[in-house]
């Protein structure tokens, strides 16, 4: 009885852990900007889906809830924040779209089975990050209307950079895997 307490104990300790990494891994790629065309990037969504494949899909998820529950709390961890403002305001203004969508892509992504096969990761890949910009564009156009140009706002000026960040996992994808495999929470 006492080996399964200490036992489940260490890996709630683990996953304290490893959820609160998380949180500093998306609050650093938030903050970090590379000077790329057509619009500066950072490399928030490659850490949403880093976590999602690494963490697998219930854990990402914890660690994406609990990053956006820090920001709705007033901790400077969005990308915007503190000079556009903090906490709620700034999570309901129009970025949120875009960081609910996060917990979809973080799960999705957690969800599916990588393998050797460039195109099959590629396309799953695709499919995660497309929550973030379908649920921003969402938002986007309820809060700005639908009558503005909503993808040429909201989509278009990022989605080089989206190509570059998947590119870039899709050669990370086999030591993600072993990554995972050391962290082995579940």
């Amino acid at each position: 009885m006492e080996i399964t307490k200490k036992f489940e104990l260490n890996k709630v300790t683990k996953i304290i852990f490893i959820t609160i990494f998380g949180t500093l891994l998306l609050t650093i790629s938030a903050k970090i900007k590379i000077p790329f065309y057509p619009v500066p990037m950072t490399m928030q969504t490659f850490v949403v889906l880093f976590l999602g494949i690494t963490l697998g899909s219930r854990i990402g998820l914890l660690t994406l809830s609990l990053y956006l529950f820090e920001g709705i709390l007033g901790f400077p961890v969005f990308a915007g924040t503190p000079e556009k403002g903090i906490g709620l305001i700034y999570f309901t203004g129009p970025t949120m779209g875009y960081l609910i969508g996060f917990l979809v892509a973080t799960y999705i992504s957690g969800l599916f089975k990588y393998d050797k096969k460039i195109i099959n990761n590629f396309f799953k890949l695709i499919f995660s990050v497309s929550f973030i910009y379908i649920l921003g564009m969402l938002w986007l156009g309820i809060l700005i209307g639908w009558d503005k140009p909503i993808f040429k706002l909201g989509a278009q000026p990022f989605l080089l950079a989206e190509l570059f960040k998947i590119l870039l996992l899709l050669f990370l994808i086999p030591a993600l895997l072993k990554l995972k495999r050391i962290i082995k929470i579940t």
